[in-house]
């Protein structure tokens, strides 16, 4: 079957499922879900291994041919990912068993995607982690640490979330039809979000607002946010004992929670 450019199908060839699946290390007592199964290169040798695979699959006559095919333990939903009920999703199965997420992500949707898992992550039904295939220049994004280019929202929004790190990459001739991009396997896992707390929306919102305005120094791209939420700029570095004349991206992420934390917490008097 013909891959849709529509989709941006990108197929997984025989010879990187192995390498994928080693990387994921899936167990008899996982519950997966998977995201994008295309023609079931990795969903068939993964349900061998786990106890249920829940294979989300927007493109319908992929789906209805890999439902045909696949085994008792493997749920196929036709569904785009970015809509479907995630948390409802992982609830498929045993309720003692481990969720995990494995995919291929379509490149033009994987930062959308990878943003809710990290939201599902916080609610009921949890999964552990995610092993993702992404284009590389998104890998090094998720990776990055501060005070280089790479280092932005989803390097700061995804690490304060989750342990990232990057298994391996895999060049064009990994996937048919050949993309003309390299990808990499990179893979996140989940912990509880105790460093935010209460103030997850104020730190995603600060977070949003500094990094659109990187070149300038991080008490200019502060002003906005501040302005905003009434609160003084000058005052609120101050309280998180920063330097308002760095870069927002030399912030590391307990620098960043701390000024968050400022904001969500100081009750400051309104900016005249």
């Amino acid at each position: 079957m013909r891959a849709r450019k529509r989709f941006g199908q990108h197929f997984l060839e025989a010879p990187w499922v192995a390498r994928v699946l080693d990387a994921a290390s899936p167990d008899p007592a996982d519950v997966f879900l998977e995201i994008g199964p295309g023609q079931g290169a990795l969903t068939i040798p993964l349900a061998a291994r786990v106890a249920r695979v829940v294979a989300v699959e927007v493109d319908r006559d992929l789906a209805a041919r890999l439902a045909r095919h696949a085994p008792p333990n493997v749920h196929v939903v036709t569904a785009d990912v970015l809509k479907a009920d995630l948390t409802r999703l992982l609830a498929d199965g045993p309720p003692a068993l481990r969720r995990r997420v494995v995919g291929n992500l379509p490149y033009n949707v994987s930062t959308p995607i990878i943003f809710r898992l990290l939201e599902t992550a916080r609610g009921l039904h949890p999964p552990h982690d995610a092993t993702l295939m992404v284009q590389r220049e998104v890998a090094d994004r998720l990776v990055a640490g501060p005070g280089g280019g790479d280092y932005g929202v989803l390097s700061v929004l995804t690490q304060v979330r989750a342990d990232v790190t990057r298994a391996f990459d895999l060049p064009p001739g990994a996937f048919r039809p050949v993309p003309k991009v390299r990808s990499s396997l990179v893979r996140l896992v989940f912990r509880p979000e105790r460093v935010l707390a209460a103030h997850s929306a104020t730190f995603n919102r600060l977070v949003r607002t500094v990094f659109s305005q990187r070149r300038k120094v991080l008490a200019n791209a502060l002003k906005p946010f501040a302005d905003a939420a009434g609160v003084s700029v000058a005052a609120a570095l101050e309280e998180a004992d920063l330097d308002g004349r760095r870069r927002p991206e030399t912030l590391q992420l307990m620098e960043l929670t701390r000024l968050a934390a400022v904001f969500a917490t100081a009750a400051w008097p309104p900016v005249l």
